[in-house]
């Protein structure tokens, strides 16, 4: 699989910020105290030998500015060689490099050029000084670019338009110069790995390198649909290729070999894989459990390969507590302390009215709230109704309160009937998405959860409520009841934001450490994947 750019919750998802994070721009001096006396080795070359490289390495031209804030700063010596020929570093760097390749199934950053430099240089008495020196310095040059490009690929991601693909979320940024003086000086390649790529980062990758060892393998035949869903108990041919594919899986040491009875290992089986996919745990095996057992293995590790590209965008984070909002999985992750404190269930936006992917501050609570009903509903869906009824404002405690030219401006009134619930949590954002209560809670039982306009619905909004204002005394759990049912609005302001992100990941690995899958309900894999792999 040749991929076009690099390929790439739960816990925890943000790691804390290091000094390679900064975006501030400090101007670099050189530095003319390095000196062939002074230097860890003699070897240097003329600053114009940069530009000259980079004009025929496009691969590497958008590193121009960290190429000549490295060497200036080390007055424009070696980093790759020393007295004896190419550092341990520049091996070590090759050899990492490679086994990205091999581990992600991404030859884009493969230089063959590099291996044949190599070879030259260390044939190094059929060359002659000039053509030595200058091999050096190209070999020099392109191992930067290559630091540079690993580096930015594995820590930040691809270079796309991230807003193309409906993520708003700010992307997270690497002093690239910096990391690069960091790992030469201290002679290892990624001192701060760990800081820099976060646990679900590196627990992604490990599920990656089991879907490629399974892609080696022969899969066992697909599982025919069924009438009607099989039970403990049943017995034939079908329950044996539901065992053989389990045990493809990872999720039963069961093989068909001994028995074609649906027994109660089986049942344990099939809840744990039904749980990783997002479906109902019944035991049960219809036509839903059959299609995700089905999925071709190339077709998951594409789908570990989009996420952890995601994972790659996300920013660091300084904050301990944290507000996370997976859409595809319909649920909320409430994090304190950097610690899950519980998770609940949401409604989501439609495919036609999605949810955006955003952050934000979370910084009001709005008990009995109103619902100012947007201008596009208000046209869409309120003004036909009142065509039909004219009894409908007030049939649905809604009332007019000024025109927009011809459209009115509608809002609903506080009360159990409100659109919003009994209470809203602001978090000011450009996409008017906030969460809020909803008097429709026999949705939450469902499974699939796209359903809103936009907005996040929350499954336990005083919950939610009582959790925010845990550090007020005053803030009784009667005294939240009674503020949910007031006939007026009232605003809370939190004494400090918290941190909110919208996000969209497909396949994670929960706090089980169980790898799970979710289905594309925006379409967003699918742009990705004509964004990140070549036809």
């Amino acid at each position: 699989m040749k991929l076009r750019y690099c390929l790439l919750l739960l816990l925890p998802l943000f790691t804390q910020q290091c000094s390679m994070f900064s975006s501030k721009k400090e101007p670099v001096v050189r530095d003319t105290t390095i000196t062939a006396v002074s230097s860890f080795n003699n070897l240097f070359f003329d600053s114009t030998q940069i530009p000259a490289f980079l004009s025929g390495q496009n691969r590497y031209a958008s590193f121009a500015d960290q190429y000549m804030d490295f060497y200036r700063g080390r007055n424009f010596q070696f980093a790759w060689f020393d007295s004896s020929g190419l550092s341990e570093q520049a091996l070590n760097l090759m050899n990492l490099e490679e086994n990205y390749i091999q581990e992600m199934m991404d030859s884009s950053l493969h230089n063959e050029r590099l291996p044949r430099l190599k070879d030259s240089i260390n044939n190094k008495k059929i060359l002659s000084q000039t053509a030595l020196t200058q091999l050096m310095i190209n070999t020099e040059l392109l191992l930067t670019g290559q630091f540079f490009q690993y580096s930015a690929k594995t820590y930040t991601g691809s270079d796309i338009n991230t807003t193309e693909l409906g993520w708003f979320i700010p992307r997270k940024k690497i002093n690239l110069t910096e990391m690069l003086g960091t790992a030469i000086t201290t002679g290892q390649l990624y001192p701060q790995q760990n800081n820099l790529q976060n646990i679900q980062y590196k627990l992604l990758q490990q599920q990656l390198a089991f879907y490629i060892g399974l892609a080696k393998k022969d899969a066992p035949d697909s599982i025919t649909n069924v009438d009607k869903p099989l039970h403990v108990g049943d017995s034939g041919t079908r329950v044996t290729a539901i065992k053989n594919r389990l045990a493809y899986w990872g999720d039963s040491s069961l093989t068909g070999t001994y028995t074609q009875q649906f027994d109660s290992s089986l049942f344990t089986a099939v809840k744990k894989y039904q749980k990783r996919m997002g479906l109902p745990t019944e035991g049960t095996v219809g036509n839903k459990t059959i299609a995700e057992l089905n999925v071709p293995v190339q077709k998951r590790i594409r789908q570990i390969l989009v996420n952890l590209e995601r994972v790659r965008w996300m920013p660091a984070q300084k904050d301990s507590n944290y507000i996370l909002v997976n859409i595809p999985e319909f649920t909320m992750h409430v994090y304190d302390s950097s610690k899950l404190k519980f998770d609940m269930r949401v409604i989501v936006g439609t495919a036609a009215n999605g949810s955006a992917i955003f952050s934000g501050q979370l910084r009001y609570v709005v008990f009995s709230p109103y619902w100012n009903v947007p201008e596009s509903i208000v046209k869409k869906e309120i003004m036909p109704a009142i065509a039909r009824n004219p009894n409908y404002l007030s049939k649905n405690h809604m009332e007019i309160t000024g025109y927009s030219g011809k459209t009115p401006n509608i809002r609903q009134i506080p009360g159990p009937w409100n659109s919003l619930g009994l209470v809203k949590f602001l978090f000011p954002n450009n996409f008017s998405i906030y969460f809020h209560d909803t008097p429709n809670r026999t949705l939450f039982q469902q499974n699939t959860r796209s359903m809103s306009h936009g907005c996040i619905r929350l499954g336990e909004p005083k919950k939610f409520a009582q959790y925010l204002l845990r550090n007020d005394k005053t803030w009784t759990e009667n005294k939240i009841d009674s503020a949910m049912h007031l006939s007026k609005e009232k605003w809370v302001t939190l004494p400090k934001g918290i941190p909110v992100f919208l996000v969209y990941f497909t396949a994670w690995v929960d706090k089980e450490g169980q790898l799970n899958f979710r289905k594309d309900i925006y379409g967003h894999d699918a742009k990705m994947e004509a964004k990140l792999f070549e036809k």
